[in-house]
């Protein structure tokens, strides 16, 4: 049985920033991945958006991580030559009703340090996006968009030049916890002994945390999986911004963004469901122009092409509130040396090195 001192669960963005943050404080590091590349599930299948911290609760990890992890990033990629645009945002009130809630974002966002935004009317709002009909929307300049793979493969670059080692193709089917650490089983009856675990296993966490016999179960959240399609503009794009709507139950509406070559794509919706799955059903196409024309009434008939699907990693199903992320160590489920993240989902690529700081502080400690 081989013997490491960390082992990071998940080669997603949170893993490899976490891999990289250890690895670079000289800790000995191996990344375990299930699949056979990195950035296969939710760190490839999102809107690719630097988020600002407006929706989140004051206090909550997701807003402090968000705002800490938004510098942070800018300031990473702009060292590293990772593509970015801070192309910013325009959240928009589609009525005179919504205006009230879009004032209450505003003063969330303080909350959360967000100084930036700007209000703008439905004058302000014509000079800016001549195509959105709006009452009013907040500007949010800090608010860009990235190249997720490329960032993925920056942190991986980074936590490998340090010293870390990647293993594909390896799923954890159990493990045991002790007094020095964790036994891991992988397949083919290999086995690892390591002193410190970060699981880091996006979707399937929970899963994870439940095959470590000596983790609690009542510490371990219910998984619940939320689908969203995304689809691409066909034609051309009138808006220079993400477009977003008012925050809905499960997401942040179906909003508009651009990729770096100035595609415009919309998603994701909100589609909760049994297991992991990315099949994308084109109908769903229909519910899109509905909510679509409610700001951009001349979007063209059969303009949509389904693009892809991505699975929020959610710990709060139907009708709950939105948790928080929960990052978990030996304090809430007494095994030393195991740090569970769960519900990574949205802004968790914002808040990835902020997240992957936090981890390192906890394990240092309490180790």
């Amino acid at each position: 049985m081989e013997t490491v001192d960390c082992v990071v669960i998940g080669a997603g963005v949170v893993g490899l920033a976490c891999a990289r943050a250890l690895a670079m404080a000289g800790r000995e590091v191996v990344i375990v991945e299930r699949e056979n590349a990195i950035g296969q599930h939710t760190s490839s299948r999102n809107s690719e958006v630097i988020h600002a911290g407006i929706y989140y609760p004051p206090g909550s990890l997701k807003a402090q991580l968000c705002v800490a992890g938004k510098s942070m990033l800018y300031r990473y990629c702009e060292q590293r030559g990772v593509a970015l645009q801070r192309i910013g945002k325009l959240l928009v009130a589609v009525d005179a009703a919504d205006s009230a809630r879009l004032a209450a974002l505003q003063r969330q966002a303080a909350a959360n340090g967000v100084a930036d935004l700007q209000w703008l009317d439905t004058a302000a709002l014509q000079q800016h996006e001549p195509a959105l009909q709006a009452h009013s929307a907040l500007l949010s300049p800090s608010t860009g968009i990235i190249d997720s793979h490329a960032l993925l493969q920056a942190l991986l670059a980074d936590a490998s030049q340090a010293g870390a080692q990647l293993a594909l193709a390896s799923p954890i089917q159990s493990g045991v916890a002790d007094s020095n650490g964790i036994v891991l089983q992988l397949a083919d009856d290999y086995r690892v002994h390591a002193r410190l675990v970060i699981n880091a296993a996006g979707l399937w966490a929970p899963q994870l945390a439940a095959a470590i016999h000596g983790v609690p179960r009542e510490t371990i959240p219910q998984a619940y999986y939320a689908r969203g399609a995304y689809f691409a503009l066909q034609g051309r794009n009138p808006f220079s911004r993400l477009i977003y709507p008012l925050p809905e139950a499960g997401g942040l509406g179906t909003h508009l963004t651009l990729d770096l070559a100035g595609q415009a794509r919309f998603g994701p919706d909100v589609e909760w469901i049994a297991e992991v799955d990315y099949q994308l059903n084109p109908q769903r196409a229909e519910q899109f122009y509905r909510s679509i024309r409610r700001w951009w009434p001349q979007l063209p008939d059969d303009s949509l092409a389904a693009a892809y699907c991505g699975v929020r990693p959610k710990i709060a199903g139907p009708g709950m509130a939105d948790a928080d992320f929960l990052i978990q160590g030996a304090e809430q489920h007494g095994v030393p040396g195991l740090i569970n993240l769960y519900g990574i989902e949205s802004p968790g690529l914002t808040a990835s090195l902020a997240i992957a700081e936090y981890v390192r502080e906890q394990l240092y400690h309490g180790n």
